[in-house]
C-alpha cells in the first residue's frame, strides 16, 4: 500500500519557494521560514502570489512530488507534471471504453455520490432529530437511485445527477447548525463562490480535485477523459469523476464540522465589491490544517478490507479503476462509506 505523505500549502503572499540540494526552502521577506527534504511530502500547493524557482519545478517532476497552484479563492490553475507513467495500453483501453461504455462507469458513480449525500442527511437526522424537509429530499434521493438502476443512457445519468445535486444543496443549509447564525447557505454557487459556505466547499474541492488527478497520473491513467464528465479544454473530466464519489463524505462533512464547532468565523473571509468571498491568509491556514488532519483520519475500505487513511483514497480509488480497465475486476468499485 502506498504511503501516505505530509503535503506542503503555501498560502502566505510574497513566499518564494527554492531547491537546497535535497531540500525545499520557502522564503517570506527575504527570510527562511521553512526548509523540508523532498522525500518527506507528496504535494505542495501554492495559493495566491507565491513564487516557485524553475529549479523546484524541474526537482519536483523528476521525483513525482505533485506542483499545483491555485488562485487565492482555492480555483485550481496549473499543476506541473513529470514524465507521463503507466502503460499506454491502459490509456488506451480508457479511450475507447469513454467512447464505448461510458454509461456503465457513470451509472455506479453517482449512484455512490447519492448514496453518499444520503448519508450526510440521515447522519444530521440521527445527530439533531428529524426535519420533514431533509425527510423529503432523503426519500426523494432513493426514488433518484431506483431510477438510475435501470438507467443506461449517459445523458439520462447525468440528469439525475444533477437534479440529485439541487435537491441535496436545497436542504443543506438545515445542516448548519452554528448557533449565531452567521454563515447562511441558499444555493451552490461556483464562479466566484459568493458566500463564505460556497468559499469553503469550492477551496476543499478544488485541493482534492487535484489530489486525485495526481493520483491518476501515478496509476497511468488520463485525468482529462472521463466517463460521467464530458471532455472539455482544461478539465481533468476523470478526476472531476471521481471526485463525485468524495464530495459529500470527505468535504461536506468537513465544511460542516468547521462551521457548526465555530472553528471558522464570517470574520475569516473576504467580501469583495464584485460579490466574490475568499478565505483570508490566516483562515486559509487554519483550515488547511483541518484538511489534513482528516487525510490522516483512518477507516476501513468497503472494498479493499484493509484500514487506510482518507488521504489514499484517491490512490485507491485510482488504482481500483485501472484494474477493471485491464479487465482484472468485472465491475468498477466506488468508494461507498459504511
Amino acid at each position: 500500500m502506498k504511503k501516505l505523505q505530509n503535503s506542503l500549502y503555501i498560502n502566505t503572499q510574497g513566499a518564494y519557494l527554492h531547491k537546497k540540494r535535497e531540500t525545499l526552502v520557502v522564503d517570506v521577506a527575504r527570510q527562511k521560514a521553512l526548509q523540508i527534504p523532498i522525500h518527506s511530502i507528496s504535494g505542495i500547493f501554492c495559493f495566491g502570489n507565491v513564487m516557485v524557482s524553475p529549479q523546484v519545478m524541474g526537482f519536483c517532476g523528476e521525483r513525482g512530488v505533485n506542483l499545483a497552484f491555485f488562485t487565492e479563492y482555492g480555483r485550481f490553475l496549473a499543476r506541473v507534471q513529470g514524465k507521463q507513467t503507466g502503460n499506454v495500453l491502459l490509456r488506451r483501453t480508457q479511450y475507447r471504453l469513454a467512447d464505448t461504455q461510458a454509461a456503465e462507469i457513470a451509472q455506479v458513480i453517482v449512484a455512490a455520490k447519492i448514496q453518499s449525500q444520503r448519508q450526510v442527511l440521515q447522519r444530521h437526522q440521527r445527530n439533531y432529530g428529524k426535519q420533514s424537509e431533509i425527510t423529503q429530499v432523503i426519500a426523494l434521493l432513493k426514488s433518484t437511485l431506483e431510477r438510475l438502476k435501470v438507467t443506461t443512457n449517459l445523458d439520462t445519468i447525468r440528469g439525475l445527477e444533477g437534479d440529485a445535486a439541487a435537491r441535496y444543496f436545497s436542504v443543506f443549509n438545515h445542516l448548519i447548525t452554528e448557533k449565531t447564525g452567521a454563515f447562511t447557505f441558499k444555493q451552490r454557487t461556483r464562479r466566484p463562490p459568493t458566500d463564505p459556505v460556497n468559499a469553503l466547499l469550492s477551496f476543499f474541492y478544488a485541493i482534492l480535485g487535484n489530489d486525485i488527478s495526481a493520483a491518476l497520473q501515478g496509476t497511468g491513467l488520463d485525468p482529462q477523459v472521463g466517463f460521467l464528465h464530458k471532455d472539455r479544454p482544461g478539465r481533468d473530466s476523470l478526476a472531476q469523476d471521481l471526485l463525485e464519489e468524495l464530495r459529500a463524505y470527505f468535504v461536506d462533512r468537513l465544511v460542516l464540522t468547521l462551521i457548526n464547532r465555530q472553528q471558522v468565523k464570517t470574520g475569516d473571509f473576504i467580501y469583495e465589491a464584485s460579490g466574490a468571498v475568499k478565505l483570508k491568509d490566516t483562515a486559509r491556514k487554519k483550515v488547511l490544517q483541518e484538511f489534513q488532519a482528516r487525510k490522516q483520519q483512518t477507516i476501513t475500505h468497503p472494498f479493499i478490507k484493509e484500514e487506510v487513511p482518507l488521504g489514499l483514497l484517491p490512490h485507491i480509488q485510482a488504482l481500483l479503476l485501472a484494474r477493471h480497465l485491464r479487465g482484472d475486476l468485472q465491475y468498477y468499485p466506488p468508494f461507498l462509506a459504511r
